[in-house]
Protein backbone atom coordinates (compact mmCIF):
# COMPACT_ATOMS: atom_id res chain seq x y z
CA UNK A 1 0.00 0.00 0.00
CA UNK A 2 1.40 3.43 -0.92
CA UNK A 3 1.98 5.94 1.88
CA UNK A 4 -0.65 8.30 0.43
CA UNK A 5 -3.27 5.52 0.36
CA UNK A 6 -2.41 4.59 3.93
CA UNK A 7 -3.10 8.12 5.17
CA UNK A 8 -6.42 8.15 3.29
CA UNK A 9 -7.46 5.06 5.24
CA UNK A 10 -6.38 6.65 8.52
CA UNK A 11 -8.19 9.88 7.71
CA UNK A 12 -11.34 8.00 6.78
CA UNK A 13 -11.17 5.98 9.97
CA UNK A 14 -10.63 8.84 12.41
CA UNK A 15 -11.82 11.89 10.50
CA UNK A 16 -15.18 13.20 9.32
CA UNK A 17 -15.16 11.09 6.16
CA UNK A 18 -16.81 7.69 6.29
CA UNK A 19 -14.87 4.81 4.74
CA UNK A 20 -16.24 3.35 1.55
CA UNK A 21 -17.77 -0.15 1.69
CA UNK A 22 -14.76 -1.56 -0.15
CA UNK A 23 -12.48 -0.12 2.53
CA UNK A 24 -14.65 -1.59 5.28
CA UNK A 25 -14.44 -5.01 3.71
CA UNK A 26 -10.65 -4.86 3.46
CA UNK A 27 -10.40 -4.08 7.20
CA UNK A 28 -6.85 -2.77 6.82
CA UNK A 29 -4.71 -3.28 9.92
CA UNK A 30 -1.94 -0.72 10.42
CA UNK A 31 1.03 -2.08 12.44
CA UNK A 32 2.11 0.15 15.32
CA UNK A 33 5.74 0.20 14.17
CA UNK A 34 4.99 0.87 10.51
CA UNK A 35 5.64 4.62 10.56
CA UNK A 36 8.08 7.01 12.18
CA UNK A 37 7.15 10.64 12.92
CA UNK A 38 10.12 12.95 13.44
CA UNK A 39 9.75 14.74 16.80
CA UNK A 40 11.60 17.77 15.42
CA UNK A 41 10.00 18.51 12.02
CA UNK A 42 6.94 16.24 12.04
CA UNK A 43 7.96 14.43 8.87
CA UNK A 44 6.39 10.96 8.59
CA UNK A 45 8.20 8.12 6.81
CA UNK A 46 8.12 4.36 6.81
CA UNK A 47 10.03 2.91 9.76
CA UNK A 48 12.02 0.67 7.41
CA UNK A 49 13.25 3.72 5.52
CA UNK A 50 14.12 5.43 8.81
CA UNK A 51 16.18 2.42 9.94
CA UNK A 52 18.00 2.26 6.61
CA UNK A 53 18.92 5.92 7.13
CA UNK A 54 20.61 4.95 10.46
CA UNK A 55 17.71 6.53 12.39
CA UNK A 56 18.34 9.96 10.87
CA UNK A 57 15.37 11.99 9.57
CA UNK A 58 15.89 12.55 5.81
CA UNK A 59 14.10 15.90 5.94
CA UNK A 60 15.65 17.78 8.90
CA UNK A 61 18.63 15.58 9.85
CA UNK A 62 17.30 14.72 13.31
CA UNK A 63 19.55 12.04 14.86
CA UNK A 64 17.43 9.66 16.93
CA UNK A 65 18.94 7.83 19.91
CA UNK A 66 20.55 4.46 19.24
CA UNK A 67 20.89 1.34 21.36
CA UNK A 68 24.41 0.15 22.15
CA UNK A 69 23.99 -2.69 19.63
CA UNK A 70 22.98 -0.31 16.85
CA UNK A 71 25.91 2.00 17.63
CA UNK A 72 28.30 -0.93 17.74
CA UNK A 73 27.11 -2.26 14.36
CA UNK A 74 27.54 1.17 12.76
CA UNK A 75 31.01 1.76 14.20
CA UNK A 76 33.23 -1.30 14.63
CA UNK A 77 34.51 -3.88 12.16
CA UNK A 78 32.28 -6.94 12.02
CA UNK A 79 33.33 -9.64 14.51
CA UNK A 80 36.11 -7.55 16.05
CA UNK A 81 34.41 -6.52 19.30
CA UNK A 82 35.61 -8.23 22.49
CA UNK A 83 33.69 -7.04 25.58
CA UNK A 84 35.41 -6.09 28.83
CA UNK A 85 34.19 -6.46 32.43
CA UNK A 86 30.85 -8.04 31.55
CA UNK A 87 30.36 -9.49 35.04
CA UNK A 88 30.09 -6.20 36.95
CA UNK A 89 26.76 -5.61 38.72
CA UNK A 90 25.58 -2.86 41.03
CA UNK A 91 25.10 -3.93 44.67
CA UNK A 92 22.71 -1.09 45.65
CA UNK A 93 25.32 0.75 47.77
CA UNK A 94 22.87 3.00 49.66
CA UNK A 95 19.96 0.55 49.92
CA UNK A 96 17.62 2.41 47.56
CA UNK A 97 14.17 0.71 47.57
CA UNK A 98 13.61 -1.75 44.68
CA UNK A 99 16.76 -0.53 42.92
CA UNK A 100 18.17 -4.01 42.32
CA UNK A 101 14.88 -5.21 40.83
CA UNK A 102 14.78 -2.26 38.44
CA UNK A 103 18.38 -2.84 37.31
CA UNK A 104 17.69 -6.54 36.73
CA UNK A 105 14.55 -5.80 34.68
CA UNK A 106 16.38 -3.26 32.51
CA UNK A 107 19.30 -5.65 32.05
CA UNK A 108 16.97 -8.20 30.50
CA UNK A 109 15.23 -5.60 28.32
CA UNK A 110 18.34 -3.82 26.99
CA UNK A 111 20.79 -6.72 26.96
CA UNK A 112 23.50 -5.19 29.14
CA UNK A 113 24.34 -5.27 32.86
CA UNK A 114 24.41 -1.49 33.19
CA UNK A 115 24.31 1.68 31.11
CA UNK A 116 27.62 1.26 29.27
CA UNK A 117 29.26 -1.37 27.07
CA UNK A 118 33.06 -1.41 26.90
CA UNK A 119 35.44 -3.54 24.92
CA UNK A 120 38.33 -3.83 22.50
CA UNK A 121 37.69 -3.65 18.75
CA UNK A 122 38.95 -2.41 15.41
CA UNK A 123 37.45 0.50 13.47
CA UNK A 124 38.29 0.17 9.79
CA UNK A 125 41.30 -1.87 10.85
CA UNK A 126 42.52 0.44 13.64
CA UNK A 127 42.64 -1.24 17.04
CA UNK A 128 41.18 0.66 19.99
CA UNK A 129 39.14 0.45 23.18
CA UNK A 130 35.53 1.56 22.79
CA UNK A 131 32.82 2.56 25.24
CA UNK A 132 29.16 3.03 24.30
CA UNK A 133 26.61 4.51 26.70
CA UNK A 134 22.98 3.50 26.13
CA UNK A 135 20.29 5.99 27.17
CA UNK A 136 17.68 3.20 27.18
CA UNK A 137 19.18 1.98 30.49
CA UNK A 138 18.10 4.48 33.19
CA UNK A 139 18.97 7.35 30.84
CA UNK A 140 22.59 6.08 30.89
CA UNK A 141 23.04 7.62 34.33
CA UNK A 142 26.50 7.09 35.82
CA UNK A 143 26.55 4.87 38.87
CA UNK A 144 29.28 2.74 40.43
CA UNK A 145 29.31 0.12 37.63
CA UNK A 146 29.39 2.69 34.82
CA UNK A 147 32.24 4.59 36.48
CA UNK A 148 34.18 1.40 37.23
CA UNK A 149 33.82 0.08 33.67
CA UNK A 150 35.01 3.38 32.21
CA UNK A 151 38.00 3.53 34.58
CA UNK A 152 38.92 -0.08 33.79
CA UNK A 153 38.58 0.57 30.04
CA UNK A 154 41.10 3.42 30.28
CA UNK A 155 43.44 1.36 32.45
CA UNK A 156 43.27 -1.50 29.92
CA UNK A 157 43.97 0.94 27.07
CA UNK A 158 46.91 2.44 29.01
CA UNK A 159 48.39 -1.01 29.62
CA UNK A 160 47.98 -2.07 25.96
CA UNK A 161 48.96 1.29 24.45
CA UNK A 162 45.59 1.68 22.73
CA UNK A 163 43.49 4.76 21.94
CA UNK A 164 40.03 5.12 23.51
CA UNK A 165 36.82 6.05 21.67
CA UNK A 166 33.97 6.88 24.04
CA UNK A 167 30.37 7.45 22.86
CA UNK A 168 28.66 9.43 25.61
CA UNK A 169 24.90 9.71 26.21
CA UNK A 170 23.73 10.35 29.74
CA UNK A 171 21.41 12.20 32.04
CA UNK A 172 24.23 12.54 34.58
CA UNK A 173 24.80 10.95 37.97
CA UNK A 174 22.50 8.15 39.18
CA UNK A 175 20.49 9.38 42.17
CA UNK A 176 19.75 5.83 43.32
CA UNK A 177 23.42 5.50 44.31
CA UNK A 178 23.74 8.85 46.09
CA UNK A 179 27.23 10.18 46.77
CA UNK A 180 28.72 6.98 45.30
CA UNK A 181 27.59 8.11 41.85
CA UNK A 182 29.24 11.52 42.27
CA UNK A 183 32.53 9.85 43.22
CA UNK A 184 32.65 8.32 39.72
CA UNK A 185 33.43 11.76 38.29
CA UNK A 186 36.80 11.82 40.06
CA UNK A 187 37.48 8.14 39.34
CA UNK A 188 36.90 8.41 35.60
CA UNK A 189 38.76 11.72 35.31
CA UNK A 190 41.77 10.22 37.09
CA UNK A 191 41.81 7.24 34.71
CA UNK A 192 41.68 9.59 31.71
CA UNK A 193 44.60 11.61 33.12
CA UNK A 194 46.77 8.51 33.60
CA UNK A 195 45.97 7.40 30.06
CA UNK A 196 46.92 10.86 28.76
CA UNK A 197 50.15 10.94 30.77
CA UNK A 198 51.12 7.64 29.15
CA UNK A 199 50.72 9.24 25.70
CA UNK A 200 47.33 7.75 24.90
CA UNK A 201 44.76 9.27 22.54
CA UNK A 202 41.19 9.77 23.73
CA UNK A 203 38.34 10.58 21.32
CA UNK A 204 34.99 11.62 22.78
CA UNK A 205 31.84 11.36 20.65
CA UNK A 206 28.97 13.22 22.30
CA UNK A 207 25.50 11.96 21.41
CA UNK A 208 22.04 12.97 22.58
CA UNK A 209 21.94 13.81 25.44
CA UNK A 210 25.29 14.28 27.20
CA UNK A 211 24.57 16.11 30.44
CA UNK A 212 25.25 16.38 34.17
CA UNK A 213 28.21 14.70 35.84
CA UNK A 214 29.21 12.86 32.66
CA UNK A 215 29.73 16.18 30.86
CA UNK A 216 31.52 17.53 33.92
CA UNK A 217 34.00 14.64 33.97
CA UNK A 218 35.29 12.19 31.36
CA UNK A 219 33.07 13.34 28.45
CA UNK A 220 34.76 16.75 28.29
CA UNK A 221 38.32 15.46 28.65
CA UNK A 222 38.83 14.03 25.17
CA UNK A 223 41.86 15.05 23.15
CA UNK A 224 39.44 15.29 20.22
CA UNK A 225 35.75 15.97 20.95
CA UNK A 226 33.22 15.11 18.25
CA UNK A 227 29.44 15.45 18.41
CA UNK A 228 26.43 14.48 16.35
CA UNK A 229 24.39 17.40 14.91
CA UNK A 230 22.08 19.36 17.21
CA UNK A 231 22.49 17.03 20.21
CA UNK A 232 21.93 18.32 23.73
CA UNK A 233 25.17 18.89 25.66
CA UNK A 234 25.29 20.60 29.03
CA UNK A 235 25.57 20.37 32.79
CA UNK A 236 22.63 21.95 34.63
CA UNK A 237 19.21 22.37 33.01
CA UNK A 238 18.35 25.45 30.98
CA UNK A 239 15.69 26.66 33.44
CA UNK A 240 18.03 26.26 36.42
CA UNK A 241 20.73 28.35 34.72
CA UNK A 242 18.29 31.09 33.67
CA UNK A 243 16.85 31.34 37.18
CA UNK A 244 20.36 31.51 38.63
CA UNK A 245 21.90 34.17 36.37
CA UNK A 246 18.61 36.04 35.73
CA UNK A 247 19.33 36.27 32.01
CA UNK A 248 17.69 34.82 28.92
CA UNK A 249 19.86 32.21 27.23
CA UNK A 250 20.31 31.91 23.43
CA UNK A 251 17.80 29.65 21.67
CA UNK A 252 20.55 27.23 20.61
CA UNK A 253 22.14 27.15 24.07
CA UNK A 254 23.55 23.71 25.02
CA UNK A 255 23.38 22.46 21.43
CA UNK A 256 26.40 20.88 19.75
CA UNK A 257 26.58 23.82 17.32
CA UNK A 258 26.61 26.38 20.14
CA UNK A 259 29.37 24.50 21.97
CA UNK A 260 31.44 24.22 18.80
CA UNK A 261 31.16 27.97 18.34
CA UNK A 262 32.38 28.42 21.94
CA UNK A 263 35.30 26.03 21.43
CA UNK A 264 34.10 23.11 23.57
CA UNK A 265 33.43 20.79 20.60
CA UNK A 266 36.03 20.29 17.87
CA UNK A 267 33.86 18.88 15.10
CA UNK A 268 30.23 18.04 14.35
CA UNK A 269 29.94 14.82 12.36
CA UNK A 270 26.91 13.27 10.66
CA UNK A 271 26.16 9.73 11.83
CA UNK A 272 26.87 8.24 8.43
CA UNK A 273 30.37 9.73 8.45
CA UNK A 274 31.28 9.02 12.08
CA UNK A 275 33.02 5.68 11.51
CA UNK A 276 35.21 7.12 8.75
CA UNK A 277 35.99 10.29 10.71
CA UNK A 278 37.07 8.38 13.82
CA UNK A 279 39.28 6.03 11.79
CA UNK A 280 40.86 9.03 10.02
CA UNK A 281 41.73 10.59 13.39
CA UNK A 282 43.35 7.33 14.50
CA UNK A 283 45.29 7.23 11.24
CA UNK A 284 46.46 10.86 11.59
CA UNK A 285 47.82 10.07 15.06
CA UNK A 286 50.01 7.32 13.66
CA UNK A 287 48.23 4.22 14.89
CA UNK A 288 48.93 1.13 12.75
CA UNK A 289 46.21 -0.51 10.69
CA UNK A 290 45.99 -4.14 11.72
CA UNK A 291 43.83 -5.45 8.90
CA UNK A 292 41.28 -4.55 6.32
CA UNK A 293 38.07 -3.09 7.74
CA UNK A 294 34.75 -4.29 6.44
Amino acid sequence: MALEDLFKVVKARFGDEQPQPAQQEKNVEIPEDLLFKCPRCGNVIYNEEFLRAMKVCPKCGYHSRLTWKERLDLTVDKGSFKPLDESLHSLNPIGFPKYEEKVEKLSQQVGMNDAIKTGECTIRGYRCVIGIMDSHFMMASMGSVVGEKIARAFEYATEKGLPVVMFTASGGARMQEGIISLMQMAKTSGAVKRHSDAGGLYITVMTDPTTGGVTASFASLGDVILAEPKVLIGFAGRRVIQDTIRQRLPDDFQSAEFLQECGFVDMIVERGMMRKRVSNILKLHGFPKEGTGR
